[in-house]
């Protein structure tokens, strides 16, 4: 469960960078390889996400509902922080007792 929640800040991460790094020099500095290099970061730390989450999931770590919430926040702008905080803390309270 650990790594999931590493994954879920990394997503996360992963778009501050893109909006506020690489779209910045892309729009102010005429440097758009640098939203296309972020941008593919952001794209494959997404589908690793989902997929450390769907693995969860059929594992039995996390139930159904917990996992659907999961990809409704990897769509949701910020949503993997707001999901790490409120509910894959929990899971690890009702994993450990």
């Amino acid at each position: 469960m650990a790594f999931l929640r590493f994954m879920a800040l990394l997503e996360g991460t992963s778009l501050l960078l893109l909006l506020f790094v690489a779209m910045p020099l892309k729009y102010n500095y005429g440097m758009p390889e640098a939203v296309s290099w972020v941008g593919r970061a952001h794209g494959g730390l997404f589908l690793a996400f989902n997929i450390v989450l769907f693995y969860h999931v059929l594992k039995g770590h996390l139930s159904e509902m917990k996992g659907f919430l999961g990809l409704i926040a990897s769509l949701i702008p910020f949503g993997t922080f707001v999901y790490k905080a409120k509910v894959l803390k929990t899971a690890d309270v009702s994993v450990q007792g």
